[in-house]
């Protein structure tokens, strides 16, 4: 590694290779720093601020990256969520230390999972229905190139609808220009393994064509009660370039896996029983057990493919256009009981009996499982034109989503065991007298969006200061069906909303910059508030379909101040959130099974500062820091029960007051290794503020030493992850909050009965080591 100063004196009207011609001036000396990266098996590393946990960015909003340094050094098997928790605003909830489990959580200055696009290289990746994201499922770490992370809102032709907490935008490494791979496999904690080969095809032939392809395989034992993981992923990518600046690129994800969702206790229940008790699943089955971990494999399968183009029609016009296609399918099973006669179909009573095999005191163990298919497509196409000192783009979005959530039951084998966990036959589940499967739930919804967005940046002062004016139309149509008879069998929503933004960028010179921003957002209620829902053992409806709830929307402002420096890279931001209808996604328990759903908390004010700073490598040493301070108020009293709950100026849930991050990177090109600590404040759980959580603090390290190139073994790397070193008990965020912990009186003067909160368990200390070498 070594660190490279150039001076370029530029005299009159000449100026550096690559920029603009312009008035001539009578003197301008232009630093350039650079750092020599360093070959290694999963391509080079080097040089990148704070270890590559920042960057010089130019938005008129906040953005942070996680680049490629950093990326190359973490373990393999974490998800995009664990990967973005150093940065600032993100505050991110873990119920695995190895990043397998679907138990995880990710908030923005306060704003949940829910409130945050997903994208990968222009395709969305939320959950249509529920608007969440599995990171899981993402992508392999070892094919990222970035993981971008917009705090504030999303780009103006950004395709999700509900990016009021931010936008979370992964980017597949391009494929390498010659052939070649990289082979890794890890070991550690808790039996876990994970190995993973990618292939690249170096240009094929003469047709400017290359590509990669990658497999992995991943399997752990859950770090607390009984239960294993497994998970194969593929992704690829095929690109071709033109000279024009013209290309068209293939890209595509697939993820089968088997993963537990782990138990979230209540408070009460963490504080008594820890990280054992019945929090945990049992390892082996009894008559009558539904906490057996068996009951809880959730399987789930996708495909995900998108053609990410651009085209450069003219010296002034240019064409994009990413058309994606995805399918999924998956099941989210749980242990419950059933009785053995007396059973409903919706409100209709059945005369059918169950087998009364294991049945004790009238009731049978089973498992309710909750079924979900979508097939979904889409289009982004959009121009861009340059005229003049202006950049004017106009485009617009389509997108059709089919989802179908059937909620079958599923009888035991005598080792406890269900028949099929993918439910590939109705056979394997719970079917009546007249042939119909018994159901909890049998719902089908088709989503379609349609959005036209306009936007032109202004170029003033010789390229130093730009205006961002955009404006987009998004129109949203949902459709459903119930087939559960006592249900409403069709139910749908509309909704139409303008949303405008303007934003400015002033490059005070080279190295300082300011920039400010007001965007607006909006997000339809999920998918779940359509349908009704019942009680199988008694018919009585658990679950109403609220058709009438009115969208969120929000008005969001920043201002803030970036540094970009031959050493010093950094920002700060200072925010303002307005929200009507705030949406705060919880879970309910649907037999047995944990469903998303979400509570209208009205009006929300969220105000704060975000900083971070790193420095380019100093003697192979490359320090980051980052940190918010956040104060997010409820506006208005709570509807419970027809009553009013008393709410208005309490702290909004999951919105830590302080949140702060600390890392250092060391490498010489041969030795590396890392160490970071992420604090997180107190958090309410819920919106009377009357149970929270404690504070808690997370340290990381890594160790790693690179080889020479030996044979066919192309820079061998052995690596060592350590997480949570300090092996922390806590409760590391909150899963479904609640209205009142505890019995309050209503404005009217109910007693408006306290329910507690649920939470993610924080995970315990893990090492994995890791072997790669590139072919």
């Amino acid at each position: 590694m070594h660190h490279i100063r150039t001076r370029v004196l530029a005299l009159g009207g000449s100026l550096l290779a690559g920029t603009i011609a312009g008035p001539a001036r009578s003197q301008e000396t232009i630093t350039v720093t650079g750092h020599a990266a360093v070959d290694t098996a999963n391509g080079p590393v080097g040089g990148q601020p704070g270890g590559g946990l920042i960057r010089a960015e130019t938005a008129v909003k906040s953005t942070s990256t996680v680049s490629s340094d950093f990326l190359r050094r973490q373990a393999p098997t974490e998800n995009a969520f664990q990967l973005v928790s150093l940065l600032p605003g993100a505050n991110v909830a873990t119920s695995d230390p190895l990043g397998l489990s679907a138990g995880n959580d990710l908030s923005l200055r306060g704003l949940g999972s829910d409130e945050i696009g997903y994208l990968l290289e222009g395709m969305p990746l939320n959950d249509i229905a529920y608007y969440t994201g599995y990171p899981g499922q993402f992508a392999d770490t070892e094919n990222l190139d970035r993981i971008s992370l917009s705090q504030g809102t999303g780009d103006l032709d950004t395709p999700v609808i509900n990016a009021a907490g931010g936008l979370l935008s992964l980017a597949f490494r391009d494929p390498a220009k010659q052939a070649g791979g990289l082979v890794e496999g890890s070991y550690g904690s808790y039996h876990t393994s994970k190995e993973f080969v990618r292939i690249d095809t170096g240009e094929l032939g003469h047709s400017g064509l290359r590509g990669f392809v990658s497999y992995s395989h991943s399997a752990a034992d859950n770090w607390r009660g009984s239960g294993r993981d497994k998970r194969q992923h593929i992704d690829f990518k095929f690109v071709r370039d033109w000279s024009d600046d013209s290309r068209v690129s293939l890209i595509g994800t697939w993820n089968d896996a088997v993963t537990s969702g782990y138990k979230q206790p209540t408070q009460g229940d963490w504080k008594t029983y820890g990280r054992s008790g019945p929090d945990n699943y049992d390892g082996t089955y009894t008559p009558g057990d539904t906490n057996y971990w068996r009951l809880y494999q959730q399987p789930y399968r996708l495909f995900y493919i998108a053609a990410p183009t651009h085209v450069r029609v003219t010296g002034s016009l240019s064409f994009d256009v990413t058309p994606y296609a995805q399918y999924g399918y998956g099941n989210t099973p749980g242990g419950t009981t059933l009785p053995t006669t007396g059973l409903y179909q919706g409100n209709e009573a059945l005369p059918d009996t169950l087998p009364a095999r294991g049945a004790q005191n009238g009731q049978v163990t089973v498992v309710g499982n909750y079924q979900q298919a979508s097939d979904r497509a889409g289009l982004v196409p959009k121009l861009t034109w340059v005229w003049g000192n202006h950049t004017i783009m106009a485009g617009a979005w389509y997108d059709y989503s089919d989802d179908r959530e059937p909620a079958p039951f599923s009888l035991l084998g005598t080792d406890g065991s269900p028949s099929d966990i993918w439910l590939n036959s109705s056979r394997s589940t719970i079917t009546l007298g007249d042939g119909r499967q018994l159901l909890a739930q049998n719902t089908h919804s088709i989503a379609q969006v349609n959005a036209l967005f306009i936007g032109d940046t202004i170029s003033l002062l010789d390229h130093r200061l730009s205006i961002e004016l955009g404006f987009k139309e998004v129109m949203v149509a949902r459709q459903g069906w119930n087939a559960i008879p006592g249900a409403t069998y069709r139910t749908g929503v509309n909704s139409a909303e303008p949303l405008p933004r303007a934003g400015m960028r002033f490059q005070i010179d080279h190295r300082n910059q300011l920039f400010a921003s007001v965007s607006t957002n909006f997000r339809t209620p999920s998918a779940t508030t359509l349908f009704d829902s019942f009680d199988p053992g008694s018919g009585a409806l658990l679950n109403r379909a609220a058709t009438g709830l009115r969208d969120e929307y929000s008005i969001s402002e920043e201002i803030g101040y970036r540094r970009s420096g031959d050493w010093l890279i950094g920002s700060i931001t200072a925010f303002n959130y307005n929200f009507t209808n705030r949406q705060i996604a919880t879970v309910i328990d649907l037999n047995g099974v944990l469903t998303g759903s979400s509570i209208n908390a009205g009006g929300q004010t969220s105000r704060g500062v975000d900083a971070e700073l790193g420095l380019r490598p100093w003697h192979h040493l490359s320090p980051y820091v980052s940190g918010e301070y956040l104060r997010a108020t409820i506006d208005n009293d709570l509807s419970v029960d027809g009553d009013l709950l008393p709410t208005r100026g309490h702290v909004a849930v999951r919105s830590p007051a302080w949140q702060g991050a600390l890392g250092i990177t060391y490498d010489d090109g041969i030795v590396f290794g890392s160490a970071a600590m992420k604090y997180v404040g107190p958090q309410y759980a819920s919106f009377m503020d009357d149970e929270k959580i404690a504070d808690h603090t997370q340290g990381d390290i890594t160790l790693g030493i690179r080889l020479p190139t030996l044979g066919p073994a192309k820079h061998p790397e052995f690596r060592l992850n350590l997480i949570n070193v300090t092996d922390t008990n806590v409760l590391s965020g909150i899963a479904s909050p609640t209205t009142n912990a505890r019995d309050v009186v209503g404005r009217y003067g109910t007693v408006i009965a306290g329910s507690p909160a649920t939470y993610y368990l924080g995970p315990g200390f893990a090492a994995l080591f890791t072997v790669a070498s590139a072919f």
